[in-house]
């Protein structure tokens, strides 16, 4: 789940008492917004997009207002604004009204679970408000640090002082972002940027560093994200049905990670490890019609579910089921065998029989048994189906899957229905 903009960003940095811009959601009434606006001489209007999308300012989606005319205008024109970056589009559900904050410093931090460094991670600049791409490396410091003694007010002032940052500000950004490793450790947080902080000068002339920004992504196997209390549909409006269902079904018994590939696709790959999820989705490419994940030894139960929404969705347009893993070293072959075939069972049962040609690929506990129950099943339904076992390359199994995709093409799923007797 991803979390951008300061409407969930303000609530999360409370937390950890972390200063931000006064903010205000689409509720707010003509009054609410010039008592804003009369606090901190304007506001900005941002819009609201569900999950995480960039380049919102460059493309004039953020308004200025210093009355509250403007503002009612500009909440008007960016309410249900729609945006596309890369090959993402999402539509605005609201906007946030954000009060001015005045500064002559803009800070740029991040905290990441870095792969490189197998660490957590600082990245500062205190050359912030824009892309930090578009900066030298000069100007950017990129610091690992321990995650047993967390991010250090030391870690961040030594940070700063190598890209000789004004001496003013190392004290206010010293004493309130090691508050951010608080929030980042302590609620499954995977990455959480702020750009900017501007560094504001109070009334008693004292610089503080306001949060003007906020973006945050979460591990979604880690149950510390629920003690924040988020709606838990605050990201769901980027899945499909098919994964909105399966991700219901997170729990710490295995794993359930999937993603829709290619919604016309004719090869459903049912995959188990990263390492298989890895290699047959990259070579299926747009044939397959999901990437998944179901290794971590799933029970019967379990396993069941997935297979009844999978074969639900994708069954009746799918030319080859392909069932495929590596040698596993404790998932129990013979359960989630089982657990699959009996989805099959139930599928025809319940929508009648549909042209289909099974390809499996597996190693691990119980290998025999749970290949022998499937194939009774697959023989008893009158699928075709062809098995291999662990000393089978899997890259040779993905190979012979696609040939098998490419005869149902040719003619083959006519052949197969014609002996099923399905029209």
């Amino acid at each position: 789940m991803q979390i951008t903009g300061m409407k969930w960003g303000a609530k999360l940095l409370k937390y950890v008492d972390f200063p931000c811009a006064e903010v205000l959601g689409p509720e707010a009434t003509p009054d609410e917004i010039k008592a804003l606006i009369d606090k901190w001489g304007g506001c900005l209007i941002k819009p609201i997009f569900k999950g995480g999308i960039g380049k919102k300012g460059k493309a004039g989606l953020v308004g200025k207002a210093t009355d509250v005319r403007t503002a009612l205008k500009e909440k008007e024109r960016l309410y249900f604004a729609e945006h596309t970056h890369g090959n993402q589009s999402s539509k605005s559900e609201g906007v946030t009204f954000e009060g001015f904050v005045k500064a002559e410093h803009e800070i740029y931090v991040s905290l990441t679970d870095n792969t490189v460094y197998r660490a957590p991670t600082l990245t500062i600049t205190h050359h912030g408000g824009m892309d930090i791409e578009e900066l030298p490396p000069s100007q950017i410091a990129v610091v690992p640090f321990d995650p047993l003694t967390g991010l250090k007010g030391f870690v961040i002032s030594n940070a700063l002082d190598k890209m000789n940052a004004p001496n003013e500000i190392l004290s206010p950004l010293v004493q309130n972002i090691t508050k951010l490793w608080d929030l980042f450790n302590n609620y499954g947080m995977t990455t959480l940027e702020i750009n900017p902080i501007r560094i504001w000068r109070d009334p008693n002339g004292r610089l503080v560093p306001i949060a003007c920004d906020f973006k945050c992504s979460f591990d979604g196997d880690d149950r510390n994200a629920r003690r924040l209390n988020l709606p838990a549909t605050l990201d769901s409006i980027h899945l499909s049905d098919y994964e909105l269902e399966v991700n219901q079904l997170r729990t710490y018994q295995g794993q359930s990670d999937v993603y829709v590939i290619n919604p016309a696709g004719t090869i459903t790959a049912m995959t188990f490890g990263g390492g298989a999820n890895a290699l047959v989705t990259e070579l299926l490419g747009d044939l397959a019609t999901i990437s998944s994940d179901f290794g971590g030894n799933p029970p019967y139960a379990k396993m069941k579910q997935i297979s009844d929404i999978t074969y639900k969705h994708w069954l009746g347009q799918t030319n080859v089921l392909f069932l495929i893993g590596g040698k596993a070293n404790n998932t129990d072959i013979y359960e989630t065998f089982r657990a699959m075939g009996d989805g099959l069972r139930s599928y025809f049962n319940e929508r009648g029989p549909t042209p289909l040609f099974v390809v499996v690929g597996r190693g691990g506990p119980n290998l025999v048994q749970g290949l022998s129950y499937l194939k009774d099943t697959l023989d008893s339904l009158g699928i075709p189906h062809a098995m291999f076992g662990y000393d089978s390359a899997m890259s040779e199994v993905i190979n012979y899957a696609v040939a098998v995709d490419t005869w149902m093409k040719n003619g083959g799923r006519q052949v197969i229905a014609q002996k099923m007797g399905v029209r």
